[in-house]
């Protein structure tokens, strides 16, 4: 006999899509359910993979259902790799005991607020959860502070450096330029607007999400500089070429 279970949602979340399972056959929705390891023991699914996205198509926070290569995916990809360097480079600073580890791992639990943000469209999103993932303008006042700080402790720039002085400081400017990208990716959609009732432009994504990739840029800079500094490591000085080769 032929039945068809009951229909299955995952927790909803700014992170969780929207899952639903469909098992034709009552015998096969246990043994779906069940994954066979190497030594023949049967054992549970686990949650980390759904299927769901097996298509290219797969969730915003709204539920709304999209493909994985728009825009808004383009850009919540771009602020997840960039948290991958930063967890990379805080254990250079780790090693290094500079003491910017604390101000990265504060920045990555930051990234996962603005992706909230960027994940859940300002025009199409209930009140109740624009509210809820609403990134505040105060996160980039504490990242001005962090700069004007630690720009107060370092020699003046007289020259363009290259990205250099130390693995710390070069695996910061790695997130400098990363930084860059998630927020041209970021630019794209936040141009974008529905017109309300009131005749009122509602952009896609709040202008504290931009601002703040912004100024996290200019953080990882000052943060490279602060890194090679404490390690006494030398900033290398562009040069400019004189058209000749160099053997």
């Amino acid at each position: 006999n032929i039945q068809k279970s009951k229909k299955k949602k995952q927790k909803k979340g700014p992170f969780y899509s929207l899952n639903i399972y469909s098992m034709m056959e009552a015998n096969n929705e246990n043994q779906d359910s069940l994954n066979i390891n190497s030594n023949n023991v049967q054992v549970k699914k686990s949650n980390v993979y759904t299927r769901s996205g097996d298509k290219g198509i797969t969730s915003l926070y709204t539920l709304e259902r999209r493909n994985k290569d728009d825009q808004i995916f383009h850009a919540l990809g771009a602020c997840d790799e960039l948290s991958a360097h930063i967890g990379l480079s805080r254990e250079y600073c780790q090693t290094a005991n500079n003491n910017l580890e604390d101000k990265l791992e504060e920045i990555q639990s930051r990234l996962i607020d603005l992706m909230s943000s960027i994940a859940t469209p300002r025009s199409s999103a209930s009140k109740n959860k624009i509210k809820r993932t609403a990134f505040d303008e105060s996160n980039i006042l504490v990242l001005e502070n962090w700069i004007d700080q630690l720009d107060s402790k370092l020699p003046p720039l007289t020259n363009f450096i290259l990205p250099s002085g130390g693995l710390a400081s070069s695996s910061l400017h790695v997130c400098r330029s990363v930084c860059r990208r998630a927020e041209r990716e970021t630019v794209t959609i936040s141009r974008l607007y529905t017109i309300n009732e009131d005749e009122q432009k509602i952009y896609e994504v709040e202008p504290s999400v931009t601002k703040y990739l912004n100024r996290l840029s200019d953080f990882f800079f000052v943060a490279a500089r602060t890194a090679a500094n404490h390690d006494n490591a030398v900033e290398v000085k562009y040069k400019k070429g004189k058209g000749k080769l160099i053997n």
